[in-house]
């Protein structure tokens, strides 16, 4: 079985661990409790004749007052951009650190999600961001860790990427 580390990167309370949980455990609770530093979930799933486990490493949201480490994101061979819709700043923070993981471990596969989609008359990320996140060549879904709504299709759309990308030296 090939392992794959996978960072989970986006701002503060985007549901990052919501998405993780919900993916790995399949439960979601109201409870916010903020990550500090890292923690890692690990799931096998599979693509095509593939057995693959993925290493989630679920990092702390950034903001004004923290930036992700470099070498957290050293050896991933994916990451997911979370987004939540409610908040526009949310889109902001992800676009830099998209910029950081392409800076800090090269164009390897990621896959973008706007959360919170169970609340979506109140979203501030509206369609003409979304498309023009599209133009940019980000795959990006909408879902809802709170209803499971896009979970298994976000892992399993980078999964897929992950398996299909070229192997590079070190890999």
């Amino acid at each position: 079985m090939m392992q794959k580390k996978v960072c989970m990167l986006g701002g503060f309370a985007v549901g990052k661990t919501s998405l993780v949980r919900r993916f790995v455990t399949n439960v979601f609770s109201d409870h916010y409790h903020t990550t500090i530093g890292v923690t890692v979930e690990k799931k096998s799933v599979t693509v095509g004749a593939h057995d693959v486990m993925l290493v989630l490493w679920d990092l702390y949201g950034e903001d004004e007052f923290q930036r992700v480490r470099d070498s957290y994101l050293r050896g991933s061979s994916g990451y997911i951009l979370v987004m939540d819709g409610t908040r526009r700043a949310t889109l902001d923070t992800a676009i830099s650190l998209q910029e950081t993981a392409a800076r800090t471990i090269g164009a390897v596969p990621f896959v973008s999600i706007i959360n919170k989609a169970d609340v979506r008359p109140e979203w501030e990320i509206d369609e003409p961001a979304v498309e023009q996140l599209r133009e940019r060549g980000w795959p990006v879904l909408l879902g809802s860790a709170k209803l499971g709504q896009g979970v298994e299709e976000l892992f399993a759309l980078l999964a897929t990427q992950m398996i299909s990308a070229p192997v590079l030296p070190g890999d």
